[in-house]
């Protein structure tokens, strides 16, 4: 079955350089504190286990099990998610950038807006599916995740908006095999 493209013309942008982690802990650091997310972290989350100082490995297993695991193991970036109708990434057709994210830290809440290439974009409610999984998959359960289509940037903005912040129908949609399959899809690391 072939498709026809949403957006026949659409833009590549060059990606922004990626931010290196250095995993240091000072003494006097409270290891039962909470640590802040930031929107750069949102945006780039940790990905390369290059960067990652194995001397201090074991300390950070016994203290932070669950903030290494999370943040080396299954944190990617948003940045590197695939669009569902071309081979690039959202970061490289500017439908997701940096300044789209806002985070509340104090109230644990993550917003992120995204702008459709085109306004009739019918992958608009896949696109803010594959971001509200992976954010959901991300960041510590505490957060509250907000999708949001851009203000004037897609046709039926409101109903998208609805059924993207619906967590029974973004439930349904994840449960749906062909949904599911293209949600994973788009989610799948990139090896560049």
């Amino acid at each position: 079955m072939v498709r026809e493209l949403s957006n026949k013309n659409h833009v590549v942008y060059e990606r922004k350089k990626r931010r290196i982690h250095h995993l240091v802990v000072p003494a006097d650091v409270d290891e039962y504190a909470i640590d802040p997310i930031d929107q750069q972290e949102v945006f780039d989350i940790l990905k390369n286990l290059g960067s990652f100082n194995w001397i201090w490995a074991p300390f950070f297993f016994l203290i932070f099990v669950a903030v290494i695991f999370i943040s080396l193991t299954v944190l990617h970036h948003i940045r590197d998610i695939k669009d569902p109708e071309y081979p690039y990434t959202l970061e490289e057709l500017q439908v997701v950038t940096e300044d789209s994210v806002e985070i509340n830290d104090k109230r644990s809440h993550v917003r992120v807006t995204f702008t459709p290439t085109v306004g009739n974009c019918s992958l608009a409610p896949a696109i803010g599916l594959c971001l509200q999984v992976k954010l959901m998959r991300s960041l510590p359960s505490r957060y509250k995740v907000d999708i949001r289509v851009a203000p004037g940037t897609l046709h039926n903005e409101a109903a998208v908006n609805k059924q993207l912040n619906d967590k029974e129908r973004t439930a349904a949609a994840s449960e749906n095999p062909i949904m599911g399959q293209l949600v994973e899809e788009c989610l799948a690391p990139t090896y560049e």
